[in-house]
């Protein structure tokens, strides 16, 4: 018996949720369809309002294939586990015949382990003697750390899940740290004397027994590209908010040695191997240190050149230094406390070895760099030059099909930027528009060639050539219910000076504040760095009779419920607010964006990743830079328009997106608004806006 048709599925699924059927959630819900029975991977931009979640669980549960979801953020994980997907598979149950599961699985470190609270070895002293002295005495601890460890042993003997997102208010990290263990730490269910009861494992067996499997990028990027297999076995992966695909594969890739990990290391071995070997590895991790505070900031190109060779030499002793005492860790273990210290030891030295080893190879592939920081000290990072060919042969080459969502995959009106970044070659999509008529060589309908659209040699493109087996790929654009031309404008500061580094013009503030005023408040003000917009939000209270809330004056809900709760507050911002922000309604009716959010000149990977575009024969600032700023622009303007019934303007003070040459490309990311340079027009446009608003709340 075939299953009910997809729209008939989805039909009942968005009655469920008291929705709408859009076209654009059908178009999605049944190109995902087409694409888990054909098993070709599938690229599907849904602009915000489509319904996107319901358009591919739908599907998916309507396969009855394993499927994997991996998103980006905790809120979007939230409300797939606790809103859509209950209400989804209660609504198709009785017209599938059955009931489909789902359970969502984070990474170890982000379950408390219960033989780290009761029995385990402490990581930090203090906080294990400040939580003991309170059991001992009936008096509280004298410092937050104390109080968060106490309130983790007393939570621990009520959750139910473990997971530290379940608890409410949260604790920083260097708590958390006392109370969970990474994969190398652990002991293993069968050793340890809770792994009945452990909620990292029960959360992966619930995870292998379900349909849907929901989790996050960082442990889809783990278990593909990790060499150990840490989600259930699975047909399908389906990405959204997959414009973060990259930065979160990147940071999962990432290595880092700094001083206090190192230093860490040294104490939890120091009681457990040899006296004489504890000496020289902390002699090694010394003069590491000294050499990392030598070196100068920035990329390392040559080791041999940094710091006049101590680093490299520095990191040789330290390896070997460290290869010693695993060599004595690893043997054999003896009571479970002992073995619990000694494995959390291991796990610490043995980072330390693989990436100053990662570090010592000087792989072409990828690219080190040491980071300041005024609190920590200066760190030692390694990073993949590009994960579009980790993506490409452990994501898209094993067999399952992956659908790659998010309301942003479009840059320069076409998918290819995108799909080369993630490992997807242009030459191996299936629908591929046909060549424009007298158009440039190898310039398709909505590549925008003219408009400085990154050509040739994008980063990690294959050459399909040398390649025959390259992934193949449909992609869709499923548009957006809200009429973006009708409900917004684009405003670009065309007159306004080009932005420089001795922060913001006087010129860009006046600009700013005859906005704002126009708009009787109602702004949402976007800023490339917190020094930008606390300095604009002080110099805009003593001019303007609105209240100006800035981002780090208080918690992001509380800031949020007060720019929504009164139509004249302003909130400013930076990358935070660029992405997940939803203020539908006249609370926000102008969204300013300081500058175009080009990464910064000194990033090394970034500057890493254009160089590498350069050498072959590519644009690579228009690949790299250009495509990085298009995404946060896209994001950053699709904070304006979050129903059919809001009006507004975007409006950017940076005259570039007027003038420069990679001007068109940069608009053509953005949602199609009606354009506009004066500014003039646009304060009357606001304030006919702001007039016509309906009250806030």
């Amino acid at each position: 018996m075939n299953p009910p048709s997809v729209r008939d599925l989805l039909r009942a699924a968005v009655a469920a949720v008291g929705g709408s059927e859009r076209a654009g959630q059908v178009q999605m819900a049944e190109a995902v369809a087409d694409a888990l029975e054909s098993g070709e991977h599938l690229l599907v931009q849904a602009g915000t309002g489509t319904g996107k979640s319901l358009a591919y669980l739908v599907p998916a549960l309507r396969s009855g294939k394993r499927v994997v979801i991996a998103t980006a953020t905790l809120a979007l994980q939230r409300q797939l586990v606790e809103r859509d997907l209950p209400r989804t598979v209660k609504a198709l149950a009785p017209l599938l015949g059955r009931e489909p599961g789902y359970a969502t699985l984070k990474g170890r470190h982000n379950y408390l382990c219960l033989h780290r609270v009761f029995e385990g070895p402490p990581d930090d002293q203090g906080a294990l003697f400040e939580a003991l002295s309170t059991t001992l005495s009936t008096t509280q601890p004298a410092t937050q750390l104390g109080r968060d460890v106490l309130r983790l042993r007393e939570w621990a003997q009520d959750t139910e899940t473990g997971d530290r997102d379940d608890l409410s208010p949260g604790v920083g990290d260097r708590a958390w740290g006392q109370v969970s263990v990474s994969a190398r730490e652990c002991l293993g269910a069968a050793r340890c004397p809770y792994g009945d009861d452990c909620f990292a494992e029960l959360a992966r067996e619930q995870a292998r027994l379900a349909d849907i499997v929901v989790t996050n990028h960082a442990l889809l990027a783990l278990d593909a590209i990790g060499g150990v297999s840490v989600l259930p076995e699975h047909d399908v992966v389906i990405v959204d908010e997959a414009h973060e695909l990259v930065s979160r594969v990147t940071t999962a890739a990432t290595a880092e040695l700094g001083p206090g990990p190192a230093e860490r290391a040294v104490q939890r071995c120091a009681r457990l191997v040899d006296e004489a070997v504890v000496d020289g590895f902390q002699a090694a991790v010394e003069d590491f240190v000294a050499a990392l505070h030598t070196a100068r900031p920035g990329r390392i190109t040559q080791l041999d050149a940094a710091a006049d060779g101590a680093l490299g030499k520095a990191l040789w002793a330290l390896r070997d230094a460290a290869r010693r005492v695993i060599s004595e860790l690893s043997g054999a273990g003896g009571v479970i406390e002992e073995d619990a210290a000694r494995r959390q030891a291991l796990a610490g030295v043995e980072s330390i070895f693989e990436t100053a080893g990662r570090v010592l190879a000087e792989s072409e592939h990828d690219v080190a760099w040491i980071e300041p920081s005024d609190r920590y000290g200066p760190v030692l990072r390694v990073a993949p030059l590009l994960v579009s060919g980790l993506l490409r042969d452990k994501l898209f080459s094993v067999g399952r099909t992956v659908v790659i969502t998010s309301a942003t995959l479009k840059l320069g009106g076409d998918f290819d930027t995108v799909a080369r970044s993630i490992g997807l070659h242009p030459a191996g999509r299936l629908d591929r528009p046909r060549p424009v008529a007298g158009s440039p060589a190898g310039a398709h309908v909505g590549d925008r060639a003219s408009d400085g659209q990154p050509g040739a040699g994008t980063a990690g493109e294959a050459d399909p050539e040398e390649d025959q087996d390259l992934p193949l790929w449909r992609a869709i654009d499923v548009g957006s219910p809200f009429d973006y031309r009708r409900q917004g404008i684009l405003y670009v500061a065309r007159h306004l000076p080009a932005p420089g580094r001795d922060g913001m013009h006087p010129a860009v503030l006046d600009e700013l504040a005859e906005l704002m005023q126009a708009a009787g408040g109602r702004t949402l003000g976007l800023f490339s760095s917190m020094r930008a917009a606390r300095a604009a939000a002080e110099a805009l209270r003593g001019r303007l009779d609105l209240p100006i809330a800035c981002q780090g004056e208080d918690s992001l809900p509380e800031l949020l419920r007060r720019f929504t709760g009164d139509a004249r507050t302003c909130l400013f911002g930076t990358l935070s607010l660029w992405q997940g922000v939803d203020v539908p309604g006249p609370a926000c009716q102008l969204v300013v964006i300081d500058r175009i959010p080009f990464p910064r000149p000194d990033d090394p990977l970034m500057s890493a990743r254009q160089q590498e575009v350069d050498a072959r024969g590519g644009n690579g600032f228009l690949a790299v830079a250009a495509s990085h700023a298009a995404l946060l622009l896209a994001q950053g303007a699709g904070r304006l328009i979050r129903s059919t019934s809001d009006r507004g303007v975007v409006a950017v003070l940076d005259s570039r997106l007027a003038t420069a040459r990679y001007a068109g490309f940069l608009r053509s990311s953005l949602p199609d608004f009606w354009y506009t340079t004066d500014p003039v027009r646009v304060r009357r446009s606001l304030a006919a806006i702001d007039a016509s608003a309906p009250p806030v709340g």
